[in-house]
């Protein structure tokens, strides 16, 4: 008798599949193509070059997720994890291609930051230990927090609209949220489980006749599109911008670390120093590949942890799976133009949950954690509040250098660095007879809650009337 294969490892039918794979795309296409738009106009380029930067996002987006999931030697962490440019790396851009660089020397900087990832891949799997459950859940909590002011702004038209805010904006978005919500609870098994698709399926339905968005553009777009290497022009390498993009890589690899801690612990799969080294090398190729192929730097998107825990569908094939069908919109403008064409109040409706479902889920892994006659309430109410302070003042950190404005900014990256540096402090350092008795109690304590939130998500996926 063969035993059982673990739920990461299944693959479904071929039509929940593609189902459950469309229903990633969905979910992370605003977040994909949010970084060239952003690059792009703040340089000022033409829309035929903003086109081209898009798709061939989406193109490496769709390669990048399918590296990931599926592996190749020890590239990929081999879970459920979609791929997209880091946010963390749009100022550095913004301040390099319109500083005199231009493209060129943004795509000199990546490649460089690329090859720099995979060599402290090794480095980074082997601070695995630094991360226990109260600082993987802390960083878990503050992913949601950080998220859900996206799917806000998404939710009231999206950010800049010249309706933001409107009465019809929310009323969409409210309505995507009940549908989701409805389908959820009432919808027999498989359809339960893409319940955000049919939301989203359900709200773009109706905001065509209501006026929100039309798909006049999927006939003015290319049936095909190639980006080819270099398109922009031979690389060129700058002392700053190498600089800055490499703080952007380290900081992209700790939020990446975090993202893949949570989808590790939502599908019982352990995620070991070799896993973690597996995956962060994979995200150092696919930003070399996007230094060649006219792209941005890559890491893991937290938009989708979300969906991951509420749907309970663990397979990494249904990423891969939406891994292809970002390769098929990079490829095919039309196709791009299609999906593009869902209207942000509806993304927004469906965000809610998915970002609120990560948060949740990092308040449950903080629940097997021990405050008792410690200072770990300490080390989550400081990292909480170090990493919403860039999400609640957006412009606090304005006045600071460049490589400190890339690292605080992202509330991610802030949460999860300042969790680690005060778990190191309070629970690692010796600062006396008292704190140093009690450090193997502390480790113990550390052992008990892995098992613990293991032992929780067997019985959540045992029960088919829980949801994550």
């Amino acid at each position: 008798m063969k035993p059982a294969r673990h739920p990461v490892d299944e693959v479904p039918p071929p039509g929940q599949l593609a189902a459950f794979g469309l229903q990633h795309v969905l979910a992370m296409y605003a977040g994909a193509v949010a970084v060239p738009l952003i690059v792009g106009g703040a340089m000022k380029l033409p829309p035929a070059d903003l086109a081209y930067l898009i798709n061939a996002d989406l193109l490496l987006c769709g390669i990048a997720t399918v590296l990931q999931c599926v592996g190749l030697w020890r590239f990929g962490v081999r879970l459920p994890i979609m791929q997209g440019c880091t946010f963390a790396a749009v100022t550095p851009m913004v301040l390099i291609g319109t500083g005199g660089g231009g493209l060129p020397a943004i795509y000199g900087s990546v490649l460089i930051s690329g090859i720099a990832m995979i060599l402290l891949a090794p480095v980074f799997g082997r601070l695995l230990r630094f991360f226990p459950p109260l600082v993987t859940g802390t960083v878990i909590l503050v992913i949601g927090l950080s998220l859900l002011p996206v799917a806000g702004n998404w939710a009231a038209g999206g950010q800049g609209s010249a309706d933001f805010g409107a009465p019809k904006n929310l009323g969409l978005a409210a309505g995507v949220l009940i549908t989701v919500l409805a389908v959820q609870r009432f919808a027999p098994g498989f359809l339960g489980r893409v319940a955000v698709l049919v939301g989203i399926v359900a709200g773009t339905a109706a905001a065509v006749p209501l006026g929100f968005t039309d798909f006049s553009g999927v006939g003015d777009s290319d049936w095909v599109g190639v980006s080819t290497p270099f398109h922009f022009g031979a690389p060129t390498f700058e002392a700053a911008a190498v600089a800055s993009m490499l703080v952007v890589a380290v900081v992209s690899m700790t939020e990446t670390t975090g993202d893949f801690i949570a989808v590790g612990e939502m599908t019982g799969r352990d995620v070991d120093a070799r896993r973690l080294a597996d995956g962060l090398r994979a995200d150092g190729a696919a930003t070399l590949l996007g230094g060649v192929f006219n792209t941005f730097p890559y890491t893991a998107f937290a938009q989708n942890v979300g969906l991951v825990g509420m749907t309970r569908v663990h397979s990494r094939w249904v990423v891969a799976a939406a891994g292809g069908i970002l390769v098929l919109l990079g490829l095919e403008p039309k196709l791009g133009a299609l999906v593009a064409a869902v209207p942000a109040p509806v993304l927004g409706g469906a965000g809610l949950v998915m970002f609120g479902t990560v948060a949740a889920s990092g308040l449950r892994t903080l629940a097997g954690v021990d405050f008792r006659d410690n200072h770990n309430l300490t080390v989550v109410a400081v990292s909480v509040a170090v990493g919403l302070l860039p999400v609640g003042v957006p412009g606090v950190y304005e006045q600071f250098p460049h490589w400190f404005q890339t690292i605080m900014t992202s509330g991610i990256s802030a949460g999860c660095l300042t969790a680690i540096a005060l778990n190191l402090l309070f629970n690692h350092l010796p600062t006396g007879a008292g704190r140093a008795a009690s450090a193997p109690a502390a480790r113990r304590t550390a052992g008990a809650q892995v098992l613990a939130v293991g032992g929780e998500q067997d019985a959540v996926e045992q029960s088919g009337e829980q949801r994550v």
